[in-house]
């Protein structure tokens, strides 16, 4: 039976990396990631993840949709789209009148189209330059 929770496990977070290939880290990282977002969404088949979504915002003007996940059995089901509607619900509830954010997000390549549905603006356009992006990693 498919539920979704404000809660995931940083190893269950790891795991739903893991399956579709993305940069693993520390364990004490991955808890951060998950105890510090602004909202979290996991999806669950009875106890099972096999889905998740989080978003950062710190009230400015600017927030972040990262790691929309969603196991690969499960996909074709509406559960990203379920992900992403919820996020963008949720900030449009948290907003003061006047207020405007704009979410960015990294789409995974060949998933720009999925974003698009929901107003997502592939970069460049005539408004705003690549997304740009590094990885720093400290030596162990």
């Amino acid at each position: 039976m498919i539920s979704y929770t404000d809660h995931i496990t940083a190893e269950e977070y790891l795991e739903l990396r893991k399956e579709v290939g993305w940069v693993m880290f520390p364990l004490e990282e991955a808890r951060a990631c998950v105890e510090k977002a602004y909202m979290i969404l996991c999806v669950r088949d009875d106890e099972k993840a096999v889905g998740v979504v989080r978003l950062l915002w710190d009230g400015g003007y600017i927030a972040y949709l990262s790691d929309v996940i969603v196991s690969e059995k499960y996909r074709g089901r509406g559960i990203g789209r379920k992900l992403v509607e919820a996020c963008i619900d949720r900030l449009k509830k948290d907003m003061k009148p006047g207020y405007k954010v704009k979410l960015n997000l990294n789409a995974a390549k060949g998933k720009e189209a999925f974003y698009e549905k929901f107003g997502f603006k592939v970069r460049p356009n005539e408004d705003a330059g690549p997304g740009m992006d590094q990885w720093l990693i400290m030596d162990p």
